[in-house]
């Protein structure tokens, strides 16, 4: 008699146990749902806000915009002063206010630049000279400028920006990279 209540027991537990999965696995199913709606409903609250701010973009004052892009990444005002554009690859030197410090921004990443620069035989070989790339040191502080940590119309005022800037037109330029050398 102990043994055929201790085996029903254990079969309403396991039961029970089974309920309570497939009443889980459904809640977790429509909290997914509801997640993904959200998420669906934010980017295109997102689309119609920037469709609608899209049409006026315009960048009056380059080094402007630039500095101001550099204070929201580093936190205080560097006061840039443009010193050189170099175009192949894309490059843009700027001094910082108290003459000390270097900003370099590049669409290239950290890590392409390495691989640039272990490259026997890399496109940058023939300006090895002037490139700055080449010559970053390796513990350079490198921040990435995006739509995420500029605002959502970042990547439609950088080319405007860029062009201000070096007098080059750029199309697909959605980010770059500002390494910072004191």
């Amino acid at each position: 008699m102990e043994i055929i209540l201790a085996i029903v027991l254990i079969a309403a537990v396991l039961f029970f146990g089974a309920l309570i999965s497939l009443g889980n696995e459904h809640q977790r199913k429509a909290i997914d749902g509801l997640r993904e709606q959200t998420v669906l409903w934010a980017i295109q609250d997102l689309r119609i806000k920037r469709e609608r701010l899209a049409r006026d973009v315009r960048v009056d004052d380059p080094l402007g915009w630039l500095n101001k892009v550099a204070t929201r990444i580093c936190g205080y005002n560097l006061n840039l002063q443009t010193i050189e554009a170099v175009e192949n690859p894309r490059v843009l030197i700027c001094s910082t206010g108290d003459g000390r410090g270097k900003a370099i921004f590049t669409p290239l990443a950290p890590g392409e630049i390495r691989t640039m620069k272990r490259a026997k035989h890399n496109r940058l070989s023939q300006y090895a000279d002037r490139n700055p790339l080449l010559s970053l040191p390796r513990d350079v502080t490198a921040f990435e400028c995006s739509v995420l940590n500029n605002g959502i119309l970042f990547d439609l005022e950088l080319p405007l920006a860029w062009k201000g800037l070096t007098g080059n037109n750029v199309d697909e330029m959605g980010l770059m990279w500002m390494y910072l050398i004191p």
